[in-house]
């Protein structure tokens, strides 16, 4: 019989073959090669038919006993994310028949606090940080370009470096993502982004490119694809010194841009979709940006706001 190791390399194949984001690999690998050794040594189960029920309910009472490495508690956020991960795994190993589906059922998110979201730049802050690009060498133009990009667009930062040229429609101002789970759709892309993005394309690129069948959108140094950790790496080139009360990181401007498109009347529904979330469960947090705007429209609207008595 295969180990539960050896599922795991199976089930990591599997969500490449699916095309998940290498992110999202990355975290459900990282949480399963911490679930296997405490199982290995706590209740020295090696193989999926020794799983039962206790075993994941005290490794989920572990979680909530965990400290990290500054004697914190982990966030229910972060225990809702690994064991969303290994759900899923579980529901793998259910799909070929190695464990039953009642074993999912040991496991229980737990309730997050609804806080609005953190991590959020103001629009004015988002200026300021644009402000501080030089944009008189081709990198420069570029990271103006992506940042631009990034928080007209809302697209997660994978999203948008794995941009091709092909994916931009000029004409109609809009761009074809390849979201999770290898899903399309099409996100509009704002004016200003779209200035700096075709100057980007039409007379920046070229000095950047070295290969001429690269399709890349957004290119590093070396003419290849721009990265992940490059991206990183250029925001808190930009951020320094500014004082920012926020720990300001890609997804940030995602962030940013979905509260301030809330905070402008943007439908709910039409910002999920731009999103690209399957659920409006993601977007709960960002509704408390509309009480004021809802209450003022129930006590315009409700007939009995309008009664004397």
């Amino acid at each position: 019989m295969k180990t539960l190791y050896e599922h795991e390399l199976e089930y990591l194949d599997h969500l490449r073959s699916l095309k998940y984001s290498i992110r999202t690999i990355q975290k459900r690998r990282q949480t399963i090669d911490l679930l296997l050794p405490w199982l290995r040594d706590t209740f020295q189960v090696l193989t999926p038919d020794r799983l039962q029920k206790n075993h994941l309910q005290a490794w989920e009472k572990h979680l909530f006993s965990h400290r990290t490495q500054k004697g914190l508690p982990l966030k229910p956020s972060s225990i809702n994310s690994q064991i969303g991960s290994v759900k899923h795994f579980l529901l793998y190993l259910v799909n070929r028949g190695f464990v039953m589906k009642s074993l999912c059922d040991a496991l229980e998110r737990v309730k997050e606090p609804s806080l609005l979201p953190d991590s959020v730049l103001t629009h004015a802050q988002v200026k300021r940080l644009l402000n501080r690009i030089d944009t008189s060498s081709p990198a420069g133009y570029r990271d103006r370009a992506l940042l631009e990009m990034l928080y007209s667009s809302g697209v997660r930062a994978t999203e948008l470096l794995e941009l091709d040229v092909g994916s931009i429609n000029f004409e109609q101002g809009s761009a074809l993502v390849h979201g999770k789970g290898d899903k399309e759709r099409v996100v509009p892309i704002g004016k200003t982004a779209l200035r700096y993005l075709k100057s980007y394309v039409v007379g920046v690129r070229s000095f950047l490119l070295r290969d001429q069948s690269e399709q890349a959108l957004f290119l590093n140094y070396g003419g290849r694809r721009f990265a992940y950790h490059n991206l990183r790496y250029t925001i808190r080139k930009y951020i320094r010194n500014m004082k920012l009360d926020v720990r300001v990181s890609p997804h940030t401007f995602r962030r940013s841009c979905t509260t301030e498109m809330v905070r402008g009347g943007a439908n709910i529904y039409h910002v999920k979709e731009l999103l690209g979330h399957e659920t409006l469960r993601t977007m709960r947090h960002y509704v408390k940006l509309t009480i004021n705007d809802l209450k003022a429209t129930h006590q315009k609207c409700h007939p009995r706001e309008k009664d004397n008595m």
